[in-house]
């Protein structure tokens, strides 16, 4: 089967001596697996299109029982040039795709996250928000359409004791209006010291709390210091 979908690339490494993996998240598909043949010899321009952040249209063939999908053809949907030259939306803009590489499954497709995504990265290359504020409403979004969606009024999960999301000055407006998923219309309170560590905790904790795999995240170490 020949599948057509955009995607964005999460992570990349040499496969052989001229090919490439890349594992994407597709808008149609989910999180799939693609090799990209001869991508790192001297006269294909591939290997450009496969870098972390790409947002690409994929042409593949699709077998359920291949592990790794062979790629046809990828050209370039958008670039975002602002984010890469920027250190602090750059820093979270990888510890946004080890999230999602980590938390999504394979082939299990979620295109309304899948657009969540693409717009959260538009918004940081165009400096419409403030970069730590669209970080914590994509673990929102995460957390919404992955199907773990807390209850702010409780926060005791078997064996885990969140931070309580209200006890900042504004936390709870914030993390409320975060989770309600709209990005075009993010919370405009004062976000003080306090409220930052509360809504990072809350978030960080959940995704762990529901993920196993998210602890030793190389990309986070570097997210929550610019976080907090």
């Amino acid at each position: 089967m020949i599948i057509n979908t955009p995607a964005i690339v999460l992570k990349s490494f040499p496969y052989g001596d001229t090919s490439l993996i890349a594992r994407c998240f597709s808008k149609d598909n989910g999180k799939i697996s693609l090799i990209i043949k001869g991508a790192r010899s001297k006269k294909s321009s591939k290997a450009s299109q496969f870098q972390p952040l790409s947002y690409i249209d994929t042409i593949y063939h699709y077998k359920p029982n291949r592990k790794l999908q062979i790629l046809t053809k990828a050209d370039f949907l958008q670039y975002w040039p602002k984010i890469i030259d920027d250190l602090h939306k750059i820093s979270l803009s990888m510890a946004i795709l080890e999230l999602t590489d980590r938390t999504l499954s394979e082939n299990d497709s979620h295109p309304e996250l899948f657009t969540v995504l693409v717009n959260l990265f538009q918004s940081y290359n165009d400096k419409c928000e403030d970069p730590n504020l669209l970080f914590w409403f994509y673990e929102c979004a995460l957390l919404t359409h992955l199907g773990f969606r807390p209850s702010l009024q409780e926060y005791n999960l078997p064996g885990l004791h969140l931070p309580d999301p209200n006890s900042g000055p504004h936390s709870g407006l914030i993390l409320a209006s975060l989770f309600s998923g709209d990005i075009k219309n993010l919370p405009s309170e004062k976000i003080t010291k306090i409220d930052r560590k509360i809504i990072n905790n809350y978030l960080w904790l959940s995704l762990c709390y529901h993920f196993e795999n998210l602890r030793d995240i190389k990309s986070m170490k570097i997210a929550k210091k610019l976080l907090i």
